[in-house]
């Protein structure tokens, strides 16, 4: 009986089933023949825009994929397939509104940025004739920004510290509330809200400062949100190990939550200062503007970059629209160098593993 078991086919040495699959070279040959197929019918048709040539590229591209793939290797993999090329479609059609960003403004801020423009002010310069500088804006916008990060940071992060750590009961889902509230807020009703309590009923004037307020509202329910997020990423066993070996809760909170979340928590705080850096409205009702330059935030008008920018290019010339395209590029670059700053800080500051 057992030769007979033995002289029988075993089922797990059969040679596995071949399937049929796609070159590697296949999706990209796909997207050459959507692109070619793409033009001709945009040229056809007399379509002027790319954009729609590329988008007509995308649908034949998804579609011939399916049925390449149907027809080789499947409808199953065929839908794998199309969900992959759909990711991806996506992604480009999320960086190409970017690089033109980018590219617009790097092609019309180079124009008129140079050294002389960052080192001088709008002061007797005539708006239509070339000249002038950002300077003062410059000022203004690091000043701003800095003290609106001074007292927003340091408030967003002990809220988020207790609501995490130690928020129960009513207080704590109220204070959850108002944040997602205040998140909503518009740019304008913080500076209105400034400009009836400090410029109008405390009496102070127009100033940086004012206008600091207003963004440190702004900014605080970010900061918030996102430190409250990165400090619920923390692993409760990291929590609960320091506190079986005796370390109080406040030093637990110091020494093991925050460094473990140090990165996140930077990032967030790059993300409001991203954030409140291009206002405009609040420095319109409480900056007031200046052409000339001011290193005091606490008294009299400030300029700042996202003012500037407003400021030239309702001048309406050609000469204007040239500074204003010059400033927005150096606030683009204001945010990411503060951006990579924070990279770097965060890689430095970040808990080192034995595996690097």
């Amino acid at each position: 009986m057992s030769a007979v078991v033995q002289d029988q086919p075993r089922s797990d040495l059969r040679p596995p089933l071949a399937h049929r699959r796609l070159p590697r070279w296949a999706p990209a040959a796909v997207a050459v023949a959507a692109v070619a197929v793409a033009c001709g019918i945009g040229a056809g048709a007399g379509l002027s825009s790319h954009l729609q040539w590329g988008l007509i590229a995308l649908i034949l591209f998804v579609v011939g994929t399916y049925a390449l793939t149907s027809l080789v290797e499947g409808r199953r993999q065929a839908k794998d397939r199309v969900a992959t090329s759909l990711v991806w479609a996506c992604f480009i059609l999320a960086v190409v509104p970017l690089y033109s960003l980018i590219e617009t403004t790097v092609a019309k801020g180079v124009k008129v940025l140079d050294g002389n423009f960052l080192t001088h002010s709008m002061g007797g310069v005539i708006t239509t004739g070339p000249g002038g500088g950002v300077y003062h804006a410059i000022i203004g916008t690091l000043e701003q920004v800095g003290l609106a990060s001074l007292m927003a940071v340091p408030i967003g992060l002990f809220t988020a510290i207790y609501l995490v750590e130690y928020g129960r009961g009513r207080l704590a889902k109220a204070v959850t509330f108002f944040v997602d509230v205040m998140t909503g807020i518009p740019s304008i009703v913080a500076g209105l809200f400034i400009l009836a309590f400090w410029i109008i009923i405390l009496g102070f004037g127009y100033s940086g400062f004012a206008g600091s307020l207003a963004l440190a509202i702004l900014m605080m329910p970010v900061v918030v949100r996102s430190t409250e997020e990165m400090l619920k990423l923390v692993p409760n066993e990291l929590r609960e190990a320091s506190l079986a070996l005796g370390v109080p809760k406040w030093r637990t909170i110091l020494k093991v939550v925050l460094p473990t979340s140090v990165g996140g928590i930077l990032t967030g705080v790059m993300l409001a200062v991203a954030r409140i850096a291009g206002e405009t409205a609040p420095v319109l009702l409480l900056v007031f503007g200046n052409q000339l330059i001011n290193n005091n935030p606490f008294s009299g008008a400030q300029s700042s970059l996202p003012y500037y920018v407003y400021e030239q290019y309702a001048n309406g010339n050609d000469a204007s629209y040239d500074r204003a395209w010059a400033a927005a590029l150096v606030l683009i670059a204001f945010v990411m160098i503060l951006n990579l700053l924070a990279r770097g800080l965060a890689r430095w500051k970040a808990p080192k593993t034995s595996g690097r």
